[in-house]
């Protein structure tokens, strides 16, 4: 098995996110049965009718790819314990249901893609009989929160199940836990015996942070980060992930879209940060995805297939962006993305002498530039103030191009990773 360099996470920086499971088919978020404080029977009506039969791994890999995603992760297990997986340790499975495998489904059709694999794994488990009840499970408040539980038990568990997945579905490249929090401490999970288990069955594997312990990336959820993140100091490896309309999971009455243009500015402002974008689809209760988010997909890659250079392989650019724009940069070319269309000129400090050329992303089409070599002039009454020494002026056209995010490349004279490395 070949490892996997951490260095393709920072170069891909945009990934799918999928919730799927039993609560897809309640269509009501995917903590339903915390939310509504349902025992296991009620829940287990789901279980019966659980057929997913419109759930198709390639035509979701091929929208992915589409949108300009280079990763995917499923949610293998979620809190409520139902797996996607054909398990030894239960029957709470897909694989019991109706004998499809869908994390093999889902791992099988992103390697055809070229997509890399990550796969989620709830910490929880609402179904096992050894994890205690706390603040989150569906029977806090009832007689069953007092039955003694085994967490020694569910911890065997807990580590046989993800020994499996690693040892069961090849290279796996990414995995994201979920997730620790006051009542369920590192120590629960047995988290550094977990984490070494990880590192021996996938070496190449990158790990998230919220096992309680250090991970190989931290997770920003439902905010987005507006500056590089550090701990102590130190810049970290970071992913920023979404859900489109506020639920992993399938939830039929939530309509709180949020547009592509927003969100395909959320994931250059991640590349400007240097961190990656994991945006979440729930499929539906049948396993399709639903009309809004194939569309929503769909006009992402709309931009991202002309764009895909100034987000795939590009990071932060040490640089200051004039007002309502972010820079993303790869080696010599820097990357000015308008987050509000100027009228006619954009002033880009320092750039002076630096530029090479300067043309529209999407359509290839020249720009022109002229450079400031002065402090500057006072306005008048039809001609704007100078700008100040080394400051390059972009002449742009009045109407606005017509893509979700309008992207300027810029070709400089120096390439700072030809510095490091002596290269030209």
């Amino acid at each position: 098995m070949t490892t996997t360099s951490p260095g393709w996470f920072e170069a891909e920086r945009f990934g799918l996110f999928v919730h799927f499971g039993l609560y897809s088919l309640a269509a009501r978020h995917e903590w339903v049965r915390s939310r509504e404080l349902m025992d296991q029977e009620s829940y287990d009506r789901y279980l019966s009718r659980f057929d997913p039969d419109l759930f198709d791994a390639r035509a979701l890999a091929r929208a992915a790819k589409d949108a300009g995603m280079r990763y995917a992760v499923l949610t293998a297990k979620h809190h409520d314990g139902f797996c996607l997986f054909g398990s030894e340790l239960t029957d709470y499975t897909s694989v019991r249901v109706n004998g499809r495998d869908l994390v093999r489904e889902f791992v099988t059709a992103m390697r055809e893609e070229g997509l890399r694999v990550g796969l989620y794994y709830s910490l929880l488990d609402w179904h096992h009989p050894g994890f205690t009840v706390d603040e989150h499970h569906p029977l806090r408040g009832t007689e069953a929160a007092d039955e003694p539980r085994d967490m020694n038990a569910y911890r065997a568990y807990l580590h046989g199940q993800v020994r499996e997945l690693l040892t069961g579905y090849g290279q796996i490249d990414l995995l994201f836990f979920d997730f620790t929090y006051p009542s369920k401490t590192s120590a629960d999970w047995g988290a550094r015996e977990l984490m070494a288990t990880v590192r021996a069955l996938q070496p190449g594997i990158l790990v998230n942070d919220r096992l309680g312990i250090p991970g190989d990336y931290v997770t920003p959820e439902q905010y987005q980060p507006e500056r590089p993140l550090e701990r102590d100091g130190v810049p970290v490896r970071w992913e920023a992930c979404h859900t489109l309309n506020g639920s992993w999971g399938y939830d039929r009455d939530n309509h709180d879209y949020k547009d592509p243009a927003l969100l395909v500015r959320m994931l250059v402002q991640s590349v400007a940060c240097g961190g990656n974008l994991l945006l979440n689809v729930g499929p539906t209760g049948r396993g399709a995805l639903d009309p809004r988010a194939r569309e929503t997909l769909a006009a992402i890659g709309s931009w991202t297939v002309p764009h895909s250079r100034s987000v795939h392989g590009a990071g932060p650019s040490g640089l200051t962006p004039p007002a309502n724009a972010l820079y993303t940069r790869r080696g010599r070319h820097l990357y000015l993305h308008l987050l509000a269309w100027p009228l006619r000129h954009v002033h880009l400090p320092g750039l002076a002498g630096r530029v090479r050329y300067a043309q529209f992303l999407h359509d290839g089409s020249e720009i022109g530039f002229h450079e400031v070599d002065g402090a500057g002039h006072e306005h008048t009454n039809m001609t704007p103030p100078g700008e100040p020494a080394g400051t390059l002026t972009l002449t742009l056209p009045t109407a606005r191009p017509d893509v979700l995010l309008p992207v300027i490349e810029l070709e400089l004279d120096e390439d700072p990773d030809a510095a490091e490395t002596g290269e030209v």
